[in-house]
């Protein structure tokens, strides 16, 4: 039975090594361009932060990778958590949004950040910054309703 195990325990480590070499997802590293929401709206440092530590990694073009990124199975996991993130809001292309698309995504991350569903509840334990207090989820929801008020005072476009 010991000698099962040992070789289960061995065909385990060798599939471990050699998926470390299979289908690595490429990371993504764009820089960072004036369709940026940040730039676009000339975020204030506060909200700047919060933004980059709560939001950056899944929903821009500038995530930053933990050292387990580099490992697989999880840096397909965390790949495709990106890919699916950066689908929903990608902040890195915000001034590309039309203002109904803008006003919509900015209403989900205003009920989302109020439900604390974003970040993400599994995201936060690695990420202790990305734990919003209960003064910077107010912060937050101030400036987006904000935002959205610019928004709707934008000119319509034809």
């Amino acid at each position: 039975m010991k000698k099962i195990i040992r070789y289960v325990l061995l065909f385990l480590l060798f599939a471990f090594v050699v998926i470390q070499f299979i289908n690595r997802p490429e990371k993504i590293s764009e820089p960072v361009t004036d369709t940026d929401i940040i730039l676009a709206l000339n975020v204030d440092q506060e909200i700047s932060e919060m933004l980059k530590s709560a939001c950056y990694d899944c929903h821009s073009n500038q995530p930053r990778y933990p050292w387990y990124a580099s490992v697989a199975p999880i840096n397909w996991w965390i790949s495709d958590h990106i890919e699916e993130g950066r689908g929903e809001l990608n902040f890195s292309l915000w001034s590309t949004f039309s203002a109904r698309k803008r006003d919509h995504k900015l209403e989900e991350v205003i009920e989302l950040v109020e439900a604390r569903e974003m970040p993400l509840p599994n995201y936060v334990p690695l990420h202790k910054e990305a734990d919003l207090s209960d003064e910077q989820i107010a912060a937050l929801v101030k400036w987006a309703k904000s935002v959205r008020a610019d928004i709707a005072n934008e000119p319509a476009s034809e």
